[in-house]
């Protein structure tokens, strides 16, 4: 749901993409205390996140069940089942091994890879989750974050935008095959559950429209810039903005590329790509368990994918636009209310809440890891 930020964030570092990395010391894009350029952690960010935080959790946990005359809401979460909690937040940590084993498995292939080990794909990863919930970023907080880290490993700036495209397309792989599976599934009745319209096919369909995009990008030439390089010197000053414009179709096509060829050589990282889904879905369904009954396994999936859609409206964070679309989309399928908000709630605080503070940790943790790259770049 990041493709925007995505885009921004290649467009960022495909000047100078050829370039050799340069000495840390000597980047001239990141500080001199090896933080990243605009994202440092000050007393500030932490004031406005802890404020940010308790009236999200106001608005979240009181206000929207008073509003949507669920008032036992706080009720059914004093009942639920602590072992179904606890199995929950086992998920979870299964969700976040899942995303860190894809990271790893995308990043330790390139160039300056072999320096991403699992330790530094959990600080990596970890802190530029912190990074996109703490800084206004436009979402792309934790896409700076890690592209710093990875040219700080000692990767191109090209290759850090093939690699995070890449790494983003295995991401939503899984997403677009369920929207399709699932929501065909249910409206065709392989699966059980009701089947609205709008919340099968609709999804599915778009789904299917942005698969056969994705891959239609892979056949745009990975060197088109140095293509059209003859061609824009003769016709202008348009035609050269064209040429430097046209890094981000042949970027992209080079990402989409490598994800491919994860998939066609069956790389852990796919694996990752569904266990961090997997998981994430395993966690909602503990949730619905603690509290009551879960919908059937197609509901529980297509409502779970149809309501992450809420990350494309513009919220600080991701944080409403989730719950609201997730709890409409639980309700659009026959599950009851009350036990749809409770579910998501408990959901979110252990998928979006609770990684907040080891992702600091792995922040300070991750600079550490810098200073070290650092030392062996200046010997």
């Amino acid at each position: 749901m990041k493709d925007a930020a995505a885009r921004r964030a290649s467009a960022s570092l495909d000047e100078s993409s050829s370039a050799p990395v340069q000495a840390v010391n000597g980047e001239p894009d990141d500080d001199e205390d090896g933080t990243p350029p605009r994202l440092q952690f000050t007393a500030r960010n932490l004031l406005v996140l802890g404020g940010f935080l308790a009236a999200s959790i106001a608005a979240l946990y009181y206000l929207l069940p008073q509003l949507a005359g669920l008032e036992d809401t706080w009720h059914r979460i004093e009942n639920g089942s602590p072992w179904w909690m606890f199995l929950a937040l086992v998920f979870t940590l299964g969700m976040f091994g899942g995303y860190v084993m894809m990271f790893r498995g995308v990043f330790a292939r390139g160039e300056g890879g072999a320096r991403i080990g699992w330790r530094e794909s959990y600080q990596i990863t970890l802190a530029g989750l912190a990074a996109s919930r703490i800084f206004a970023a436009g979402g792309a907080g934790g896409l700076v974050l890690t592209a710093w880290a990875l040219r700080r490993a000692g990767m191109r700036k090209r290759l850090v935008a093939d690699k995070t495209l890449s790494f983003l397309i295995l991401t939503y792989f899984p997403y677009v095959a369920a929207l399709i599976v699932a929501g065909l599934g249910l409206r065709l009745g392989i699966f059980r559950g009701e089947a609205p319209f709008g919340l099968t096919v609709v999804p599915a369909v778009f789904a299917v429209i942005a698969l056969a995009i994705g891959l239609s990008i892979a056949l745009v030439p990975t060197d088109l810039q140095r293509r059209l390089g003859g061609w824009a010197q003769h016709k202008g000053r348009l035609a050269r903005i064209a040429q430097k414009l046209a890094n981000l179709p042949a970027s992209a096509s080079a990402g989409m590329r490598d994800a491919l060829e994860h998939v066609r050589t069956r790389d852990p990282a796919l694996t990752g790509a569904f266990l961090f889904w997997a998981f994430q879905i395993l966690v909602l369904w503990a949730a619905f368990r603690a509290f009551g009954d879960s919908p059937t396994a197609a509901v529980l999936v297509q409502a779970f994918f149809v309501g992450m859609l809420g990350n494309l409206l513009p919220m600080p964070g991701g944080v409403g636009g989730v719950e609201g679309g997730m709890i409409a989309s639980f309700v659009a399928f026959g599950v009851d209310g009350g036990l749809a908000v409770v579910a998501v709630l408990v959901y979110r605080a252990f998928t979006f809440w609770l990684p907040l503070i080891p992702g600091v940790i792995a922040y300070f943790q991750l600079r550490k890891t810098v200073e070290r790259w650092a030392l062996h770049y200046t010997k």
